[in-house]
């Protein structure tokens, strides 16, 4: 039986793009309601974001949006493995859930990360397609594959992760004074305050550290990085200082910008690492 790949609209891709069939999430800025990658693009997002003196809001991905999905793979006779956002970020997960009730040839996967973390679960979910596995096999192998997914990020402020109630304002507090840049990583779905360094110099420096920390990359699976807003320029800073880590192990650095529902929650200056650890 052929097996689709459906994702939510947070995860991060370059690969498969247009393979991925997208539930997409929902944001508002005040009045305004805007479709994740349907009707506001990142660019348009980050532009608004920057503007704005409100910080919007975002909504989980609906169990009948993601019923859509699972009718459209029965009526092709396909089976369908489900990527979603960590749960513990947000009610998409469950909303899949909910939608899968009566199917028997849907599986869900909790990716317990998000942006680029769940954009190398989905490039290896494919990989594993494209080898034939069948869905259940799939889903199996990213349950296990997920829990060596590392997710480190470099961000300009934590006011905006204050704002959203991601974390503590004591947390915040810490990171907001001297162009202090907080080192923060995303592992099982938790985000945690690694370390703060001043000046985005240090902050590379501390990211390349947490690399390390983390044993080291597995480069024999998919390895992608992000930022957020609408210049590149302090991603490919850090491109440049971490070179080390990068020659000789990928033919080229892959790079995209962090999507809106995301980039609500990290603002816009992240620099983004995701990787499977060794």
């Amino acid at each position: 039986m052929k097996t689709r790949i459906i994702v939510d609209s947070t995860a991060d891709l370059i690969a498969y793009k247009d393979r991925a069939h997208v539930v997409p999430l929902t944001l508002r800025f005040g009045e305004e309601e805007y479709i994740d990658g349907i009707t506001i693009d990142h660019k348009t997002f980050y532009e608004k974001l920057i503007e704005s003196d409100v910080l919007p809001t975002t909504s989980q991905a609906t169990p009948e949006a993601f019923a859509k999905e699972f009718e459209k793979a029965r009526l092709a006779g396909e089976e369908a493995v489900v990527i979603t956002l960590a749960s513990k970020f947000s009610g998409t997960y469950q909303s899949a859930v909910m939608a899968s009730e009566g199917y028997d040839n849907i599986y869900i996967v909790d990716s317990t990360s998000a942006a680029m973390g769940s954009g190398i679960l989905v490039e290896l979910a494919f990989g594993l397609l494209d080898k034939g596995k069948s869905a259940k096999e799939i889903a199996d192998i990213l349950n296990k594959e997920k829990e060596k997914i590392i997710v480190v990020a470099l961000v300009d402020t934590l006011e905006y992760l204050k704002k959203g109630g991601r974390i503590s304002k004591a947390a915040a507090f810490a990171g907001g004074v001297l162009n202090i840049k907080p080192v923060l990583s995303i592992i099982d779905g938790e985000i945690n305050v690694l370390g703060k360094a001043r000046g985005s110099k240090m902050g590379n420096n501390l990211l390349v550290q947490q690399i390390d920390k983390a044993g080291g990359i597995d480069f024999s699976k998919p390895v992608l990085l992000g930022y957020s807003g609408i210049s590149d320029a302090l991603l490919l800073k850090y491109i440049e200082d971490s070179r080390h880590i990068w020659e000789g192990n990928l033919p080229q650095v892959r790079y995209t910008s962090v999507g809106s529902v995301i980039g609500t929650h990290a603002g816009p200056g992240a620099v983004v690492v995701a990787f499977f650890k060794n």
